[in-house]
């Protein structure tokens, strides 16, 4: 396959959705049937990306095609070009967006029936698909930033479309807002990296990086890029501190849960990672992997808990996008990446299974009205089964396999440097989520049904809704990705497709702290990146393996027997439990009060400094503006009676006093020569007179 035909079947790829998405907004009054075409799009663009990706293995592993053309230019120095990077990542990237997509469309055919904005959904679903793919496809930073906006619209119109309801209206709001602070930063970011380098280009800031070129010349200041574009997949990953929208954003329908926060929009924030990992310098790295970590182990907590079925999938999601942050910031990104791809299909397949039950149960969401549905519902089982082993880390699933691979690099990273407290909160979180998802299995599908009315009228979810559950259940088995069980390196997975140079080969800095483990172990924790590029880390790593492979699974395997010890075989009286731990419950079900926190400081703070600026203006800023009128009028004022009786009262006074003595003067001055030499003879007598 030539590279033109990549391009211009990546192009096609990019823009079907749109197509999509004109049409059935356009024509979704006129065609009832509109969808059809909606799910036709997307089956092209599954085809499409289906040969895109083996289209890609007839190069070489770390081959890549770069095109670009010039959008628009404001000066000789400063223009916008927009291109394709099409490389093993974006494929993979490409087919697992097309995938969920597609099957999220046929999913949501019977979901949405008779839902008054049906078209409008799936309109919305096509905006979002292409604002995704313009994020996978894009060659550099600008464009990327563009689709990620377009993303945050998307997703924002799909979190509130049941508008109507407040919940969801203020859930939209919340994770526009949310998202809008962590893309601040990743912009002021992005204007770094252009006044450096002049130019938006992945493939020439790594270019520059390598030659030594910095952001101000100081190592610092590419921390300090690295860790603000990182701010943009702290919005969108929902990492923490920034985690707080996704859980309120399952307000909307089920099956945008299942393509926007667990597959997809969700994932872009560690795509973004994996795309600027060349630029990440040993102390960005470490920030990010305590990111991770948090973002990992606080949502493990939580989801404890949680009795709503989507909200415990959804810090689920939250726990397992923290696993991938702490293995990039390890140096663990091959494990990253694979376990985005992973993770994409069997947390989908859980929030699919998720809104069968759901579907089935007439919208109820909340555990502990279920019980017993396996009998009524066996594919949903089984699949959301399969599923949950795959994301407790079972072996013979392709979650095993991932998450194997970050424990190990978590070991290695600690082997190497000291720093175990990210292998040692791995296995923490490992054991969670076992727990927390195999509860959710047991209340769910176990038992005795609690709601006996809407258990009797249960039933298994129709073909359109179960064949996507299917697919994504199958996709969680471990031999799509490598022969062996217990080893994802000998597979194709990681062999052939991950592999790009710019996220193996060290910068500058990097390159500055390159030293042998025995200095890195004595040196200060922010030159770790030494190790992540060295022998010593591969070596270390391949080491780990088993030790993490056997502690893991013995985690796991810890968390689903103490999840069937409590609520299966009632071996533990929970509610006992829970009332002699009733301080720690409460902190896990109220989400460590993080909204509550948040409401009380950042919230009400801004409010209040809003309610202030407002007073400020009112009173201040209106009443210099006032107080100033105030004394030019009565300046005014004053001045125009000054001028009225002073100035030309002086002025009328003198006209009149000359007027007064004209009228005098008039009697004497007769113009008459007789009358002039009398007055003279008199006035010379009276002279004499007096003198």
């Amino acid at each position: 396959m030539t590279e033109s035909v990549l391009i211009n079947l990546s192009t096609a790829i990019l823009f079907l959705p749109l197509l999509g998405f004109i049409v059935t907004l356009l024509l979704g009054k006129k065609v009832k049937s509109v969808f059809l075409f909606e799910v036709f799009i997307l089956t092209v663009v599954l085809i499409a990306s289906v040969v895109l990706a083996f289209g890609k293995l007839s190069y070489f592993a770390d081959d890549k095609i770069t095109a670009e053309f010039e959008w628009f230019r404001l000066t000789d120095t400063f223009a916008i070009k927009l291109g394709f990077l099409i490389d093993n990542i974006t494929v993979l990237m490409l087919f697992v967006v097309a995938l969920i997509s597609g099957l999220v469309h046929y999913f949501s055919i019977a979901y949405m029936k008779g839902d008054e904005r049906y078209n409008r959904y799936f309109a919305y679903l096509g905006l979002f698909t292409f604002s995704m793919n313009g994020i996978v496809l894009t060659h550099s930073i600008i464009m990327m930033y563009m689709f990620w906006e377009l993303v945050g619209l998307s997703s924002y119109l799909l979190i509130g479309f049941w508008f109507e309801k407040k919940s969801a209206a203020d859930a939209g709001k919340k994770a526009f807002l949310v998202n809008r602070i962590g893309d601040t930063g990743m912009l002021i970011g992005i204007l770094i990296l252009y006044i450096t380098y002049h130019t938006f280009s992945f493939d020439q800031i790594f270019s520059s990086i390598s030659a030594g070129v910095l952001p101000f010349n100081s190592d610092f200041w590419l921390s300090v890029t690295g860790i603000l574009l990182f701010m943009g997949a702290i919005g969108k990953s929902a990492q923490f501190p920034l985690h707080v929208w996704l859980p309120d954003a399952m307000e909307g329908p089920t099956p945008v849960s299942a393509l926007i926060h667990a597959a997809t929009m969700v994932a872009a924030g560690v795509y973004l990672t994996i795309r600027i990992f060349g630029l990440l310098t040993a102390d960005a790295m470490m920030f990010i992997a305590i990111i991770g970590m948090l973002s990992a182990f606080i949502p493990a907590t939580i989801a404890l808990t949680q009795n709503d079925i989507k909200k415990v999938l959804a810090y689920s999601t939250v726990s397992q996008l923290g696993y991938m942050v702490m293995a990039l910031g390890v140096g663990a990104y091959k494990f990253a990446f694979f376990h985005l791809v992973t993770h994409a299909f069997f947390k989908a397949c859980l929030f699919l299974g998720s809104g069968s039950v759901i579907h089935s149960m007439h919208h109820e969401q909340d555990i502990r009205n279920m019980g017993g549905l396996r009998k009524k519902m066996p594919l949903t089982y089984i699949t959301f089964l399969i599923s949950s082993l795959a994301v407790s880390g079972i072996p013979l699933t392709s979650g095993f396999l991932s998450k194997d691979g970050i424990l190990a690099g978590t070991f290695a990273f600690g082997s190497l440097t000291g720093y175990w407290i990210f292998a040692v909160a791995g296995l923490l979180v490992a054991l969670l989520t076992a727990f927390y998802m195999f509860r959710l299995v047991v209340i769910t599908f176990h038992g005795e049904p609690r709601d006996h009315h809407k258990f009797e009228h249960a039933k298994e979810s129709p073909f359109v809704m179960a064949m996507p559950l299917a697919v994504l259940a199958v996709l969680s088995i471990f031999i799509f990705y490598t022969p062996n069980p217990v080893s994802a390196e000998q597979g194709w997975f990681l062999t052939k497709w991950i592999n790009s140079p710019e996220l193996h080969t060290p910068n500058s800095t990097r390159f500055d702290f390159m030293q042998s483990a025995e200095m890195i172990a004595q040196t200060n924790v922010s030159e770790h990146s030494t190790v992540l590029y060295s022998e010593q880390y591969s070596e270390a790593m391949h080491s780990a393996h088993y030790p993490a492979m056997f502690l893991s699974l013995f985690a796991a395997a810890l968390g689903i027997f103490l999840a069937f010890a409590f609520y299966q075989w009632k071996k533990v009286n929970v509610d006992k439990l829970v009332s002699n731990v009733k301080p720690l419950y409460n902190f896990s079900f109220n989400k460590w009060f993080f909204d509550e926190f948040y409401q009380k400081t950042f919230v009400t703070g801004l409010f209040g400094f809003s309610r202030f600026m407002s007073w400020f203006d009112a009173k201040i800023v209106d009443g210099i503006v006032n107080g100033s009128a105030t004394v030019t009028h009565a300046f005014s004022t004053f001045m125009g009676g000054f001028d009225k009786y002073v100035v030309d009262g002086l002025v009328n006074f003198m006209a009149y006093l000359s007027g007064f003595f004209g009228l005098i003067f008039r009697r004497v001055q007769t113009g008459k020569v007789q009358t002039y030499i009398v007055l003279v003879v008199f006035s010379i007598i009276i002279f004499f007179f007096f003198f």
